[in-house]
């Protein structure tokens, strides 16, 4: 137990900000958090946290073993979901909105097997790239990905990331060859995303400041992102893509991840619901299964 305090302890301070304010979330001292974090940083042998007389910070080292500990956390906190959904029946209808690829491709398979274990549960869908308003339209939960708006009557939480990656097909390479740097991307053909009527800009972390961000030439521009990865499966230009979305056809070999060796761009993808003293049993199994079941899906 005391292992599994430890780093509920650091989760706590991570997403708090700073040790005073998990102290104050915990109702501990604050010498008491940062002996925790200071015992856990010596059985691990790495410094978690960057320290000064008043702020905290995540070392890099920190931030990776604070991801861990989410999924951890969250595959802990989906077998409690799962074993107290065993003593009492989970039923009821639930309205779920979500993008229509990740809701098909990754979402579903999770909400398939909820139905089949809870035979009284309902899911009324609706697969829809637009943000719809949760309380005006009557949805219990909606699944988003990419930057959220803060909004007072919404509860947030993350449930996975979803790694970009550049791609291109086998024959597109042999004929054009392969582009060793982003800058390179600007001299190839690649097929863009348009979104609202405009392409989307291909974006990659650098070390320091802004992402690199690029707009590469391109001769199909389309607002869908299969037929996107199908255009480029059929060697009409470089894509850029979620990894969940391309990964079969790179483990089948039509499809080749270029620029390995650039940092690759995430984007989270949340769940939000609207803000309530009370979660209903069937919404919290939900939120529990999708944060401890998606991360690995989007590698």
């Amino acid at each position: 137990m005391s292992y599994l305090s430890g780093i509920s302890v650091f989760v706590e301070a991570a997403d708090a900000g700073g040790f005073s304010a998990a102290a104050e979330r915990l109702n501990l001292s604050r010498s008491a958090v940062g002996k925790t974090v200071a015992k856990l940083e010596q059985r691990l042998g790495v410094r978690l946290f960057h320290r000064t007389t008043r702020t905290q910070s995540l070392t890099d080292e920190g931030k990776l073993f604070y991801e861990n500990c989410l999924r951890a956390l969250s595959e802990i906190r989906a077998g409690e979901a799962l074993l107290e959904s065993g003593k009492q029946e989970i039923q009821g209808r639930l309205r779920i909105s979500m993008p229509v690829h990740f809701g098909r491709q990754c979402v579903m398979p999770l909400l398939s097997e909820l139905l089949r274990l809870h035979p009284r549960l309902e899911f009324d869908l609706n697969f829809s790239d637009r943000n719809v308003d949760l309380v005006e339209d009557g949805f219990d939960l909606a699944i988003r990905t990419g930057p959220l708006r803060d909004d007072p009557e919404l509860m947030t939480r993350k449930i996975a990331d979803q790694r970009m990656t550049v791609c291109a097909s086998p024959a597109y390479i042999a004929l054009n060859g392969a582009p060793g740097t982003i800058e390179d991307l600007m001299k190839h053909q690649a097929i863009l995303y348009r979104r609202s009527g405009q392409p989307l800009a291909w974006s990659f972390p650098v070390s320091a400041g802004q992402p690199r961000t690029i707009t590469p030439p391109a001769r199909l521009r389309l607002d869908d992102l299969t037929s996107i990865a199908d255009a480029a499966a059929d060697s009409f230009g470089i894509a850029w893509l979620p990894c969940w979305l391309v990964g079969s056809r790179i483990a089948s070999g039509s499809l080749v991840r270029l620029l390995t060796n650039t940092p690759a761009r995430s984007y989270g993808a949340y769940v939000v619901w609207p803000k309530t003293q009370y979660m209903p049993p069937k919404l919290r199994l939900l939120i529990d299964i999708l944060a401890a079941r998606l991360p690995p899906m989007m590698e």
